[in-house]
């Protein structure tokens, strides 16, 4: 049935196939895992398949006045697979921009499959609410990750692996510098994630540990960073080289700047123009992420805020650049003064 849209197999044979909105991954030995899916949540032994869904703005209209659980079992349906056998997960990001990342060490394999869109939804763990729910409402998952391992994992260390794979996603993002969309802190995640892992059930080889001191544990951990910034680049083109912009960077800080702007004691058009240029040089980024370290720092009560006011307008003054130094200026007198 899905022979014209195999994407990978892995080597328990397991098949993923692309189905235009959809990702679908046909086991290929027994599977026990654990899910978040509102379909076969928490850990269960023989699962046959797992999925990943795009939502088109139809699916979202209809799921407005449906049951999570129902409209995943109905997609079973449709894809031919056993919903009692089965768990999936469901994302506004394209499954055509699905990063696929596999890390060994002799006999033990994991593989990672993620999806990820942070522009809107990224968060922090700790930010205000987006929602607060009363009888239950439905918000869509962002950054998606199945993972399969070739070995046999029980309950408490399929436990372990989620709360490896959670670790290894928000170093991840914080890798990337990526903001809350909530607060002025890095995100940890989005709020709204789903995440799906799977052990061999028919394999003699069972590992009791998936923490960072473990094997296991470093594959999961490295193939999880590894996929996401993949992911995220193939859905919403943030990069290393994207985010390494002083404008980018002082965004994290959220301050509207209208009125620096309109107190420029100069051409606006020529000081835009020019701080565009200076925003993507090195020295200018660097000084400007020293600056924001100790705001970062005086939030979080590690270093009293006179001491930092005065270094960071040291710092300011390293630039060459007349805007990266007005704009800096502007941010510490707020943030800090």
């Amino acid at each position: 049935m899905y022979s014209n849209r195999l994407v990978f197999k892995t080597s328990n044979n397991d098949e993923v196939f692309y189905l235009n909105d959809t990702i679908l991954i046909n086991f290929g030995v027994n599977r026990n895992g654990i899910s978040t899916s509102k379909l076969n949540a928490g850990t269960n032994d023989l699962y046959k398949s797992v999925f990943n869904q795009h939502l088109s703005q139809e699916k979202i209209d209809y799921l407005e006045n449906h049951d999570v659980r129902d409209y995943l079992i109905n997609e079973c349906e449709s894809l031919n697979i056993d919903h009692n056998r089965s768990t999936g997960l469901i994302t506004f990001a394209d499954m055509k921009n699905t990063s696929i990342v596999s890390k060994k060490f002799k006999n033990i394999e994991v593989t990672t499959l993620a999806t990820a869109g942070v522009r809107t939804n990224a968060s922090r763990a700790g930010d205000p609410s987006s929602y607060w729910e009363d009888n239950g409402k439905f918000h869509f998952g962002t950054i998606n990750i199945i993972l399969l391992t070739n070995v046999f994992l029980d309950e408490s260390t399929l436990t372990e692996a989620l709360m490896t794979v959670t670790e290894s996603k928000t170093v991840a993002l914080n890798n990337l510098r990526i903001p809350s969309q909530y607060s002025n802190g890095y995100a940890t995640g989005t709020g709204t994630d789903g995440v799906a892992i799977f052990s061999n059930a028919d394999s003699h080889n069972k590992l009791t540990n998936a923490g960072k001191h473990s094997k296991l544990g470093e594959l999961i951990g490295k193939a999880v960073i590894e996929a996401i910034p993949k992911a995220i680049k193939k859905q919403v083109w943030i990069t290393n080289s994207s985010q390494s912009n002083v404008l980018v960077r002082l965004n994290r800080y959220s301050l509207d700047i209208n009125e620096f702007y309109d107190n420029l004691d100069c051409d606006k058009f020529e000081f835009i123009r020019q701080l565009r240029i200076d925003a993507r040089k090195q020295d200018n980024v660097a000084i400007t992420t020293s600056i924001l370290n100790l705001i970062d720092e005086v939030d979080n009560n590690l270093v009293e805020k006179q001491d930092a006011y005065e270094l960071a307008l040291k710092l300011k003054e390293k630039s060459n650049s007349y805007p990266i130094r007005a704009l800096l200026e502007y941010w510490i007198n707020h943030f800090i003064h």
